[in-house]
């Protein structure tokens, strides 16, 4: 009787000395899970730096190898005629400028720096307004031919000129594979232009200053700016539609989306710059004067949203500066700007 009675006390002893045990291990395991979480949750804050390779391009703020950026920028005339489109390299430019020319059209002054297009046209002849505003960027300028004003003023003022009108074939060409006729299929590539560059002994680097932009990109408080309408002629007629995703703007030409012609990539924008200037018919041909000197108003738009500006530019080869309602020069969002320049008292709506 004796034995059980001792043998019952084990069982029991051995029973909670168990369940001791079970509950330290619970109790330990419960605390290695608890110290893995706080760990795991710990890693999951921690952000890793963005690595950003080479140095902002003055023309966009996007990051690209130095040898690149310290090259002198290319100005391209282009062609935007219905006929000529759709123009191909176009999207690879940084700054792009669209102006009137005789109605109802306008043309493009693309500006490049950071990237090499392989196929860039169909090229088009210059005007006294696209040499006032290129001198600010210090470019090679590549055209076919222009008005009797914009070629005496290349001249004079000593522009790095590459002229379709006296260079080889080799430089620009008539292209064979695209459906387009004279005169609205004349081509080239970069390749052939820092070739041609190197030729004519014209200096390898620009003396320009860029723009000012965020090192991120940064939201602007302002009036609601998802679709702009710019009409500049009837029936010619440019408009930005904003994706909140992408945070970029797609641009339409007369209605069709602009593409590029190489790879069909959509053309869009980071910055719109809506310039007001002086503008009227000078001579039977139609050809007009655009006051580019002294000041007006304007708009800038970005990330849906948009800002009453004002520019202004003190001589013919002095920078073009655009300031806020508050005198404080704007400061652009990293990537491609658009500057549309209009007649004063545009038709134009924002919404």
């Amino acid at each position: 009787m004796k034995t059980n009675k001792i043998f019952i006390i084990l069982t029991i002893l051995s029973l909670l000395l168990l369940s001791s045990c079970r509950k330290e291990n619970i109790r330990d395991i419960e605390d290695e899970v608890i110290e893995k979480g706080e760990t795991i949750e710990e890693e999951n804050i921690v952000e890793e730096p963005i690595i950003k390779e080479g140095i902002p391009s003055p023309l966009s703020g996007i990051y690209a190898l130095e040898n690149k950026i310290n090259r002198r920028p290319v100005a391209v005339m282009y062609d935007n005629h219905p006929k000529a489109r759709w123009q191909s390299g176009l999207s690879k430019a940084e700054i792009i400028y669209e102006f009137m020319v005789e109605a109802p059209y306008t043309r493009y002054m693309a500006i490049f720096l950071i990237n090499d297009p392989e196929s860039i046209g169909p090229i088009r002849s210059s005007r006294p307004y696209f040499v006032t505003t290129l001198l600010e960027y210090d470019p090679v300028y590549v055209r076919v031919g222009g008005s009797v004003q914009a070629k005496q003023d290349i001249i004079n003022l000593k522009i790095a000129d590459i002229d379709g009108l006296s260079c080889s074939n080799k430089v620009l060409w008539k292209n064979k594979e695209v459906n387009k006729r004279a005169p609205h299929n004349t081509y080239t590539s970069m390749e052939a232009i820092r070739n041609t560059q190197s030729e004519k002994g014209y200096r390898e680097t620009g003396e320009y200053e860029g723009f000012k932009f965020h090192e991120n990109d940064t939201d602007i408080e302002g009036f609601s700016a998802n679709e702009i309408m710019i009409n500049y002629f009837k029936g010619n007629s440019t408009m930005y539609s904003y994706s909140l995703d992408e945070k970029v703007y797609y641009r339409k030409k007369d209605g069709a989306s602009h593409i590029d012609e190489f790879d069909k990539s959509p053309i869009t924008a980071k910055n719109i710059i809506i310039q007001e200037a002086k503008t009227k018919v000078i001579d039977n041909e139609g050809r007009l004067s655009i006051d580019l000197i002294g000041e007006g108003k304007g708009k800038y738009i970005t990330n849906g949203k948009g800002i009453d500006i004002k520019w202004i530019k003190n001589s013919r080869n002095s920078k073009t500066y655009f300031y806020d309602e508050f005198d404080k020069e704007i400061v652009l969002n990293p990537g491609v700007t658009w500057i549309q320049v209009v007649n004063v008292n545009p038709d134009l709506s924002i919404e």
